[in-house]
């Protein structure tokens, strides 16, 4: 095993199966000092810093992933052809498309439309629909009921455009019932799908598009727990 260009571990089993992908690298530090025993670090490349530890017993890494898709697609790639991940749950904020989706309520994305070109080095005849792998789901949901945490569940958008020049192409989204925009799960999904790896993306709704209503980035950094928690119990 040699390093990659953004990873710096050449050595079998330092990264666990299942890895959790939030963002900002100082969530995934966070992560691991609040939630994981026995914790290492297995990568500063970048700052994108990435740790290894269990949780209840069982094996599991947090690693940064940047902001957009070109960015998690490279560090998904990694993990999966690289280090043998096989489970890849990205955790980040969102902005709420819904009244009914409030901020810091939690959302799971069930699939994760695009505006992105990202699917085009596939070179499909028609359009690929981005979805999370059921599997991941369901645990997902069941773990939520069990901790008496609401969820949405539903479509998102992945967008590549944070400061959009058409300040109201939002709407055309949410009338098609998207519950919600980050930067990331289509690439994510789309990279596990091709590789026959379970992915899915849970996030927290850190502002709303509807009501204006936002959170500040020391809460998205440290208050946004509930999906860290539900994570986290996906570890295998």
């Amino acid at each position: 095993m040699q390093k990659t260009p953004h990873i710096e571990v050449d050595q079998e089993g330092i990264i666990a199966k299942t890895v959790l992908l939030p963002g900002d690298p100082l969530r995934a530090k966070f992560i691991a000092e609040n939630y994981l025993s026995d914790v290492i670090q297995f990568n500063k490349v970048r700052n994108m810093f990435g740790y290894t530890g269990t949780y209840k017993g069982k094996r599991v890494s947090v690693m940064g992933s940047g902001m957009g898709m070109p960015s998690i697609g490279i560090y998904s790639y990694e993990l999966i052809h690289f280090y043998g991940v096989k489970n890849l749950i990205r955790v980040g904020s969102c902005g709420s498309m819904q009244e009914h989706v409030k901020v810091r309520d939690v959302v799971i994305g069930l699939s994760a439309s695009t505006n992105s070109n990202y699917a085009s080095q596939y070179q499909l005849s028609g359009t690929f629909a981005p979805t999370a792998s059921w599997e991941l789901v369901k645990k997902a949901v069941t773990v939520a009921e069990q901790k008496n945490i609401p969820v949405k569940v539903g479509n998102i958008l992945s967008s590549d455009i944070f400061y959009n020049a058409d300040t109201e192409a939002w709407k055309k989204w949410a009338a098609m019932g998207v519950l919600a925009v980050e930067m990331e799960a289509a690439a994510l999904y789309m990279n596990a799908a091709k590789a026959g790896v379970n992915a899915l993306c849970i996030l927290t709704v850190s502002d709303s598009l509807v009501s204006h209503e936002e959170t500040t980035s020391e809460e998205r950094e440290k208050s946004f727990t509930q999906m860290m928690e539900i994570a986290l119990e996906l570890a295998e």
